[in-house]
């Protein structure tokens, strides 16, 4: 195998790796939930008021998903009423660095804008 190939495997595995991780992570509104549950958890209208813009349908839709790849856990406490609460699961804290990548980046991002205008 020569140098090209083993660069074009490489490559290849690093696509495969990030596509993987936008599939499950990527979008608009799933880092934002995540982010939104760190300080604890939180009934579904909670969520929603802390984000701005996100619909009842879509973050339904995303807590769902959330769900479904481990990164947070619905509990519902049966007394009457009926509540239910999300948290994070200890499978989300993996999301730390990136997460804390992304806020990071997104703070600079912003201010060179601002320094552009």
């Amino acid at each position: 195998m020569n140098n090209t190939e083993v660069d074009t495997q490489r490559c290849s595995a690093v696509l495969n790796s990030v596509g993987d991780a936008l599939y499950v992570i990527g979008g608009k509104w799933k880092l934002r939930v995540v982010a939104a549950l760190r300080d604890g958890n939180k009934r579904f209208n909670e969520i929603q008021r802390s984000i701005d813009g996100i619909s009842a349908r879509v973050l339904s839709s995303e807590l769902k998903e959330l769900e479904l790849n481990g990164f947070v856990k619905r509990i519902v406490h049966t007394q009457t009423p009926v509540v239910v609460e999300y948290q994070l699961t200890d499978y989300a804290d993996t999301l730390g660095d990136v997460l804390q990548s992304l806020a990071s980046w997104g703070a600079m991002h912003r201010d060179k804008l601002r320094r552009e205008r």
